[in-house]
């Protein structure tokens, strides 16, 4: 706890982009509230606002879903939502391009597997392992959610010798899990192969169940599920029809920026180029 009161210029960043995003999400409420029609549901904004003015919570009749809960609702919702996935595929287009020898084998398995007359279905997931170690390493690598967003303890309890009071916010520092020394060999190094078996043909279930990206136990993220299948779902697609490269001779810089999600620096050296036309049927 006394680190709080050290000076930490990247908490400090944190906790400044933390409040723009709240007065952000204050303001989409509160023009929705402005302008909220009950015969003209536009969003989930306004759904949240129809319940708060028409229904009630738990058995307590006098007790409406209050304004500040509307808020963290569809701050939770934006959070999770718009930014991960994509956040999740602009890193991987970035590792594919930097290591052009892993696109390769992802393009192998994906030309084997699936070939070149249909786009990637989410039944192929389960057979293409090389595709999904590369997916989990970029997960671990990047750590571009390098916390779980802020919880709260419901009591007073002990955690590994440690006192947490009741009503202490606590977050999961996932990028020190995912690059811990003693659970991985060589982390700063990207390497897929980590999360398959001897045989290269199964996904290691020890490995995989190490990585950690969206939280831990009761309250991980409900949309763990969904955001793995798109995530497979888009980059198949792009890597079975495109080729991604960097302009040859050019620097690139992916060290992290803070903000919502951890993102490199925008570059302008992205080269992409079809690898073989796509019939439209």
């Amino acid at each position: 706890p006394v680190l709080r009161y050290l000076p930490s210029r990247t908490m400090e960043l944190f906790k400044d982009i933390n409040r723009r995003f709240s007065f952000f999400v204050q303001k989409i409420v509160q023009e929705h509230y402005t302008s909220f029609d009950k015969e003209h549901i536009r969003d989930i904004t306004d759904s949240l606002i129809e319940h708060c003015k028409e229904k009630s919570v738990g058995e307590d009749a006098h007790v409406p879903l209050s304004n500040e809960k509307i808020i963290n609702i569809v701050n939770d919702l934006f959070g999770a939502g718009f930014d991960t996935v994509a956040t999740a595929l602009s890193w991987s287009l970035m590792y594919v391009a930097l290591y052009p020898d892993i696109q390769k084998k992802i393009q192998e398995e994906l030309d084997q597997t699936i070939g070149r007359e249909r786009r990637p279905r989410l039944s192929d997931r389960g057979t293409l392992p090389y595709t999904e170690a590369f997916i989990l390493e970029m997960f671990r690598h990047s750590s571009f959610l390098p916390f779980t967003i802020p919880h709260s303890t419901t009591k007073a309890t002990v955690l590994n010798g440690f006192y947490i009071p009741k009503d202490t916010c606590v977050f999961i520092n996932q990028w020190q899990v995912n690059h811990d020394e003693k659970l991985w060999k060589d982390p700063s190094t990207f390497n897929p192969e980590r999360f398959l078996n001897a045989t290269g043909t199964e996904i290691s279930r020890t490995e995989s169940d190490k990585m950690m990206v969206f939280g831990l136990g009761k309250r991980r993220c409900i949309g763990e599920s969904i955001g793995r299948w798109e995530i497979f779902l888009f980059l198949a697609t792009m890597l079975q029809q495109l080729e991604f490269s960097l302009r040859p001779g050019e620097e690139v810089d992916i060290t992290p920026q803070y903000g919502l999600t951890m993102k490199y620096k925008k570059c302008e050296c992205f080269q992409i180029k079809k690898r073989f036309p796509m019939k439209n049927s």
